[in-house]
């Protein structure tokens, strides 16, 4: 029987023979690379993630040192992880991933969501020894020290997944710095969480800006493969965005379906959005409670108003957006247990039947037994049945929980910018 090559036929870095202690080939080959001076494997040191209900586990630092809070979140997604780094929705959030290996293809300009990342903290079970992609400039550790990100790989993320899921999202503290368990625990039950709180203000830009980049590169292929689908004769529409924390594949979907797209700060007056003669209105994603995003809400009661009148603005929202929209229509919004964070929840569309493979990312939802008369339930979620995406019966209004622009993730759902546009040339 074959048994692989020997130890000594392995490409040794110079130094590193003693780090083999074992039969194994494999781990030998990967044991060389690890103890090499400088690698991420030996400059790690102890990390801690401490939960509010007293649950700790400790596991291997990579990226940044220090200490951060947040409200603990898990993802499903297999790949995707430099787009989650980098989405707004997370400010505030501490965020692990279930898939077991992460880091293996590395990071690139072309893959981020906004300038810079916003989670609080990065949990995996594996960091991945090697980065190999073509298109790679950067490793994530290296990517997350860069931009003072605190990562912890080694612990055991079934069992944070299933604490989370029985128990539902907890406040949490990782921490390089202190290592005392209790004192850990005490700092996690007294960070402020995300029930109550506005986070948009420290994601949404500053002024009034002018997208004008539409795909470039290897994702022009991607867009190819969605369902946007032409833009219609009669020329481009003008949409304004309202920028809550929105990611950049957004404004690019806008873009390449037949859109001129300003985007303004979420906060804007209902006013200042008319006196830029919209075609069309967009509501973004973005991070904490839409609860307390009071004057957001009012704000997008007057601009539903206007819809109804003989200009008939169409208005279509995305998670934030979405929650937004719902509370503006006269609905509720509600903290789901654990939330949904991944790229293979489907939904069910109620008008067609059609069950498509969405992006999500939200915490909180709209309760759909809220919904006022006028208002329909448009797509379901199949894993729990809670709502995804609602439309007015009169209208042009509609929003959906989860990502069409699927960045990343399935593509099922880029007929909705293609819908949203079609509307606006009614």
């Amino acid at each position: 029987m074959a048994t692989g090559p020997s130890p000594a036929q392995l490409p040794w870095p110079p130094g590193s023979e003693a780090c083999y202690d074992g039969p194994d080939p494999t781990a030998a080959y990967h044991l060389a690379f690890e103890c090499q001076p400088g690698s991420v494997e030996t400059e790690m040191g102890i990390a801690k993630l401490a939960l509010e209900d007293g649950t700790v586990f400790t596991g291997r630092s990579f990226g940044a040192t220090g200490e951060i809070d947040g409200e603990v979140v898990f993802n499903t997604s297999m790949t995707g992880y430099q787009e989650i780094l980098t989405d707004p929705s997370y400010h505030g959030q501490i965020v692990a991933m279930t898939y077991p290996l992460i880091g293996n293809y590395g990071v690139n300009p072309e893959d981020e969501e906004s300038a810079r990342p916003w989670v609080r903290a990065f949990v995996v079970r594996e960091l991945s020894r090697l980065a190999s992609n073509f298109r790679s400039n950067e490793e994530l550790s290296a990517y997350m020290a860069r931009h003072g990100v605190l990562g912890v790989q080694g612990i055991d993320t079934r069992a944070l997944v299933r604490r989370t899921r029985e128990v539902g999202a907890m406040k949490g503290i990782v921490s390089t710095a202190d290592l005392d368990d209790e004192s850990l625990v005490d700092k996690a039950r007294q960070s402020p969480g995300l029930v109550g709180r506005d986070l948009t203000l420290d994601v949404m830009p500053a002024g009034v800006a002018r997208w004008a980049r539409g795909f470039e590169g290897p994702t022009a292929e991607v867009l190819r493969s969605t369902q946007v689908g032409p833009v219609p004769e009669g020329g481009r529409c003008h949409v304004v965005a309202l920028d809550f924390g929105m990611k950049r594949n957004i404004p690019r979907f806008l873009v390449e379906s037949g859109c001129d797209v300003t985007i303004v700060p979420g906060s804007a007056p209902s006013g200042q959005i008319l006196d830029l003669e919209p075609g069309g209105i967009f509501l973004s994603n973005g991070p904490g409670d839409p609860g307390a995003l009071g004057e957001a809400v009012e704000s997008l009661r007057s601009l539903v108003r206007l819809a109804s009148d003989e200009r008939g603005i169409p208005i279509f929202g995305i998670c934030l957006g979405h929650q937004l929209l719902g509370q503006a229509l006269g609905a509720k919004t509600f903290k789901l247990k654990f939330g949904h964070r991944g790229a293979n929840h489907p939904v069910r569309d109620e008008r067609t039947g059609k069950v498509e493979i969405t992006t999500q990312n939200h915490g909180f939802a709209v309760d759909a037994a809220s919904l006022p008369p006028d208002v329909e339930v448009s797509h379901v979620n199949l894993y729990d049945g809670t709502l995804e995406g609602l439309r007015h019966t009169r209208l042009p209004v509609f929003a959906v929980q989860y990502h069409p622009e699927s960045s990343a993730g399935p593509h099922d759902s880029g007929h909705l910018f293609g819908e949203f546009r079609r509307q606006m040339g009614r």
